[in-house]
């Protein structure tokens, strides 16, 4: 099908009150924004066409890095002004056009293609919905046919009008040179002085054209415009994405309390402890188990690894199979092959260690000089005694053990021993005779 898509993000967002566009803010590990391409994406548009403020450079820059193009709204003369800033980006296209609210990061492609259709009989469509409080929402006011009669703003509407349940969402759908046209005519003669898209139905109206109805899910259509909706909408993301995680076979102890991102990818017969957070970019694989209080982003985890509890897995760690990373271990951009082990209280940083490897608690991997980031290589079977730092560029053969304690700057060869730590002395007596100067130090101070 020939589709485009035009996606309001010119609002300035001062319900947020901050400088950030409310678009930015991120929904489940990605911006507002980004969702709502996704959803035209999946739904078969393939022109995509994001309207932005003057200031939003970076509303502009993310568009783009994700295919869309961008065109500035240069005054803010309201929403239909907006929509019509888009024409010159679709110059030439003779398509379907559908119009959809920059602030709607649960909108699904489903409801975007039952959109679609609604205007295939028509050339005209917009999205409706029932929210648990009409409130200062337009009422959408059907004819007999259930066809658009108009839509009437809370604040202009009578007894009558209010008491209709249905509701504008704010979405069109329309033949996009018809639509253009529509929107030449729109007339700015209202409280706000701007050229509102509710009007293009009446334009279209007076040329004999239908406007059909098509009700979304009010959940989908939620607006993200205060702080509170934001973790709203945060809320409604997080129940959608654990229930298909669940769906698709992945153990959960306590949904509730878990965090998944837009991309998680939990295969079936994972299993998830409470209080875990899932940052974006995490792919676990089956029979894996993520232990409580653990939080994880841009990372693999593969089949029968478990992680956690309290564990901090960061952009680039590849987790072998049947691997352990315990508790208060950290690992950043390094792979830990199958069947190794660091269990507690280590941290692996820019490593390569080894299948069946064991690295003992306190251990760390200094990789950074305060200029540049070094690597450490960890060979399979390899034995780290705990607290041992190794200085990264390093490299520890396979097979090879580092005696607890020790500082290894250079490289270990497989099988070898490598300690270096102080010879130990003893000093026979030394206790007795340091406990009773102290006393006698303490009992003088007190006098």
């Amino acid at each position: 099908m020939n589709w485009a898509g035009i996606i309001l993000a010119a609002g300035e967002g001062k319900r947020m009150k901050s400088a950030k566009p409310k678009v930015m803010y991120a929904i489940a590990g990605r911006p507002v924004l980004g969702h709502v391409i996704a959803a035209m994406r999946e739904a078969g548009i393939g022109k995509i066409v994001v309207v932005t403020s003057p200031s939003a450079a970076a509303v502009r820059a993310y568009a783009e890095s994700l295919g869309a193009a961008h065109v500035v709204q240069e005054q803010q003369l309201g929403t239909g002004h907006a929509a019509a800033c888009a024409a010159p980006a679709l110059a030439g296209f003779s398509g379907t056009l559908l119009i959809n609210n920059g602030d709607m990061p649960l909108v699904t492609s489903d409801t975007l293609k039952a959109a679609l259709s609604a205007a295939e009989g028509t050339g005209l469509a917009i999205v409706a919905f029932q929210p648990p409080d009409a409130g200062a929402y337009g009422r959408v006011l059907c004819d007999a046919n259930g066809y658009l009669d108009r839509i009437v703003e809370a604040k202009d509407a009578n007894e009558s009008e209010r008491a209709t349940t249905l509701c504008n969402a704010g979405t069109v759908v329309a033949d996009a040179r018809n639509f253009f046209c529509w929107a030449s005519k729109l007339e700015n003669g209202n409280a706000q002085g701007e050229f509102y898209l509710t009007d293009i139905p009446a334009i279209a109206k007076r040329e004999g054209v239908r406007c059909a109805v098509m009700e979304a899910d009010a959940t989908e259509v939620m607006g993200v415009n205060t702080r509170a909706e934001l973790a709203d909408a945060e809320t409604q993301m997080q129940q959608r994405l654990r229930a298909k995680a669940l769906e698709d076979g992945a153990g959960m102890t306590a949904p509730r309390t878990v965090f998944l991102s837009f991309d998680t990818v939990l295969e079936s017969d994972v299993q998830i402890g409470p209080f875990v957070v899932f940052g974006p970019g995490v792919t676990v694989r089956s029979g894996a188990e993520i232990r409580a209080f653990s939080h994880l982003e841009g990372c693999t985890i593969e089949r029968g690894a478990i992680v956690g509890p309290y564990a901090r897995l960061r952009p680039g760690a590849q987790i072998g199979e049947n691997a352990h990373i315990g508790n208060f271990v950290e690992v950043k951009n390094s792979t830990v092959q199958k069947d190794a082990k660091a269990n507690h209280l280590t941290y692996l940083g820019d490593a390569q260690v080894g299948a069946g490897a064991n690295i003992g608690a306190g251990t760390i991997t200094c990789n950074y000089d305060g200029f540049d980031k070094q690597r450490t290589d960890i060979g399979a079977g390899a034995f780290i005694g705990s607290n041992s730092a190794l200085v990264a560029p390093v490299k520890i053969g396979d097979g090879a053990y580092v005696g607890a304690g020790s500082v290894i700057t250079s490289d270990v060869s497989g099988g070898a021993l490598a300690v270096t730590r102080a010879e130990q002395k003893e000093h026979a007596g030394w206790a007795a005779k340091f406990r009773a100067r102290k006393g006698a130090e303490k009992a003088k101070k007190g006098n």
